[in-house]
């Protein structure tokens, strides 16, 4: 399967993601994300896998940012697109689909149809990374791009941070230098009104299987998430 050029329909995303795809700033990351590419999953002979930096996508007019941690290597790292292609996505778009968030339960491939409502998703980090685990140089070698992704929304009101670590990644951007981050905590469901123009910022649990499969993270819990982050953009616009 051939990725389409571009997720984004605007030019200042399209330039953004232009330049993100061609980024060689990890060593580490790019020689994994290039041989995972390479090797393929028995599953996906038949795919051409993206293999290159996964950018955000979504709307641009979204008020909403959805933050999670990576892409998977035979997930994002295939199709090119974030939450697409392995479990953490099969649970993630079916709840946005519940919340009215997106136009269809189901994304299987970059360029299939759905459409997100408000919503844009983005990641700390852009590369596959060996065991889903990036070092810390690596995601602050990938923040930049994060920020520039989050100048891109003009409309930006609230971010749902998926997991700790995202929510760790977003505090560290310039635009929160400011803030007193001793009192933010992380728990699922946590909510915290930032202030001086800043997005609120509302913490979930990572929709990955070893949350789903084991029960700490349900589908009514993921749910909520969803439903207070709708209540938070439709009481403060």
């Amino acid at each position: 399967m051939e990725p389409t050029e571009f997720l984004s329909n605007t030019p200042v995303l399209q330039d953004l993601e232009s330049k993100l795809i061609l980024c060689r700033k990890c060593p580490r990351l790019v020689a994994w994300r290039k041989q995972v590419a390479a090797a393929k999953r028995k599953a996906y002979q038949d795919w051409e896998y993206w293999g290159k930096p996964v950018p955000g996508f979504g709307d641009p007019a979204a008020r909403l940012l959805v933050v999670g941690l990576a892409p998977g290597a035979h997930g994002s790292n295939r199709t090119g697109q974030m939450f697409t292609g392995d479990a953490s996505g099969d649970f993630l778009y079916p709840a946005l689909f519940r919340a009215g968030f997106a136009n269809r339960p189901r994304t299987a491939a970059r360029g299939d149809g759905i459409e997100l409502r408000d919503v844009f998703i983005s990641a700390i980090c852009r590369c596959a990374p060996p065991q889903n685990k990036p070092t810390r140089d690596e995601m602050r070698n990938c923040l930049p791009w994060l920020a520039e992704e989050m100048a891109c929304l003009p409309n930006l009101r609230g971010i749902v941070a998926l997991g700790r670590v995202a929510f760790d990644g977003v505090l560290e951007l310039p635009a929160f230098s400011g803030i007193n981050k001793k009192e933010l905590t992380f728990h699922h469901g946590a909510f915290y009104k930032l202030g001086n123009g800043l997005p609120w910022l509302l913490c979930s649990y990572h929709p990955s299987r070893q949350n789903t499969q084991t029960g700490r993270l349900s589908a009514t819990m993921f749910d909520s998430i969803w439903q207070q982050a709708r209540e938070q953009l439709e009481r403060n616009g």
